[in-house]
């Protein structure tokens, strides 16, 4: 197609045939949204009646990029998206191109469809009977009819789709198919057991295939299943389908879960996974978050400086928390306020950040490892803020070690974290026994370690330190 967003692409001359084909459909809609009001017009005007019919049922013609299947030669087609991103009208779309021939009695390239949910109930309320289920989106000459009694959906060409439940892997046992819809994997009791008697029964055709909707969460049938050879994925934020969704709920859940881990699963679409083994979990973290923050004691700021600068350099941690000190030890909480973390940026760049942190927060001392920049990094702050109240703190413990009782202190119940901190979870579930498992280094949760070690750890140490008596 030409440059030019007013012209028209070939598909649509004027002697256009009167049923659209799937040639050239998602090119069509680009244009189509993007040509003015008149070419618009003109172009609806054109279409014969057979044409005006037809284009609300192909999908390709509407469909956002995530919902369309890649090329290739494929076996499983992953859907990841946030709530209402468009993951069950694509799933119910492409089992209807699987069926679907030309004509509404010609066959398709699919005859034995499964369709898998977590339930009876939610294949037929969902994936069938849905707003965006397979009823919903079929046109009229090639309508499914539903039997309860079998649990089948049957077209006029003969194709049929049989329902099964996750909670009845052994269902699988027996039938055999040419394709499968399988939606929300991530959330069955008996995923994997389900998914393996899947796989023996897509036996049927030249190239058996499966599409599979869910919103991503930590699970190893899903990790197992993005991480296999002949899987491709396609993606989508549940804004993506904005234009689809109530503008409240949007406004809502924005309010209430940007900046959260359970935001970028549910919303982002984003598999977090947790490394096995790790000192910290998205569970505990997403119970630790609290809406406010009671009065404090005391706020440090923590400071995990970069050597260097440039796109490619660790970043520079900068974490802020504050603290509760009454009463004994055991009772002090910390709360961890915000995530300041840069990269990219130089020396003068991250001292910058990291003293506009102090400043903002009310902190009252900045707490930074200098095993790295040594002297130097006490010397770049005091160039941005000759009284910065400053102190050195130097590893002589490996990471895992040092982060150990800090992650303590969590299990205790003893810090809380605010919303936004979604990056520094994220490190802190790929913090293990073992090391960090994550890319890089694991440079914000550094910045928190040493800060909790300046509120809690530290303090409480010489707290119980037996005091010896004169005599």
């Amino acid at each position: 197609m030409s440059n030019n967003k007013t012209e028209r692409p070939a598909l649509f001359e004027a002697d256009m045939p009167s049923t659209l084909t799937r040639l050239d459909l998602k090119l069509g809609a680009d244009w189509l949204a993007s040509a003015d009001v008149a070419i618009r017009d003109r172009f609806l005007n054109e279409l014969d009646e057979g044409g005006l019919r037809a284009l609300p049922f192909l999908f390709e013609f509407w469909a956002l990029p995530h919902q369309l299947p890649p090329d290739g030669d494929w076996r499983s087609w992953v859907i990841l998206g946030g709530r209402g991103a468009g993951k069950t009208r694509a799933g119910a779309e492409w089992v209807r191109s699987m069926v679907e021939g030309s004509r509404p009695l010609d066959p398709g390239q699919a005859r034995r469809v499964a369709l898998v949910g977590e339930t009876y109930d939610q294949v037929r309320d969902v994936m069938i009977f849905g707003d965006s289920g397979i009823l919903a989106c079929s046109p009229p000459d090639r309508l499914p009819i539903w039997k309860a009694g079998e649990r089948k959906l049957i077209w006029p060409n003969g194709a049929e789709a049989q329902v099964f439940s996750a909670f009845d892997p052994e269902g699988l046992r027996g039938p055999q198919f040419d394709a499968a819809w399988v939606d929300e994997l991530a959330k069955w009791k008996k995923a994997q057991e389900t998914w393996d008697m899947l796989q023996f029964a897509l036996r049927l055709g030249e190239h058996p295939r499966v599409c599979v909707t869910t919103t991503p969460r930590n699970v190893g049938v899903l990790k197992r299943l993005l991480a296999s050879p002949s899987t491709v994925q396609t993606h989508a934020r549940t804004e993506a389908n904005r234009a689809n969704l109530a503008a409240s709920f949007l406004e809502e859940v924005r309010a209430r879960y940007a900046g959260t881990r359970l935001g970028r699963q549910e919303l982002d679409g984003v598999l977090l996974a947790d490394a096995e083994g790790s000192l910290w979990s998205s569970e505990a973290l997403s119970e630790a978050q609290v809406q406010s923050v009671p009065g404090l004691d005391r706020i440090v700021v923590g400071l995990d400086p970069s050597v260097s600068g440039g796109a490619g350099a660790d970043a520079c941690g900068i974490v802020v928390v504050g603290a509760q000190l009454q009463g004994p030890p055991q009772d002090w909480r910390a709360f961890v306020l915000a995530d300041c973390t840069v990269q990219g940026v130089g020396p003068s760049g991250w001292a910058k950040a990291a003293i506009a942190a102090m400043d903002t927060y009310g902190a009252e001392r900045l707490v930074a490892e200098v095993n790295q920049g040594g002297q130097l990094v006490e010397e770049v702050l005091r160039q941005v803020d000759p009284l910065v109240s400053f102190k050195a703190v130097h590893a002589s413990r490996g990471k895992v070690a040092r982060a150990e009782p800090v992650a303590a202190l969590y299990e205790q119940g003893r810090v809380r974290h605010v919303k936004g901190l979604a990056e520094l979870e994220e490190q802190m579930c790929q913090m293990t026994a073992r090391g960090f498992e994550g890319q890089g280094s694991p440079d914000r949760v550094d910045a928190l370690v040493w800060a909790l070690h300046e509120l809690i750890i530290g303090p409480a140490a010489q707290y119980r330190r037996p005091r010896v008596r004169v005599l």
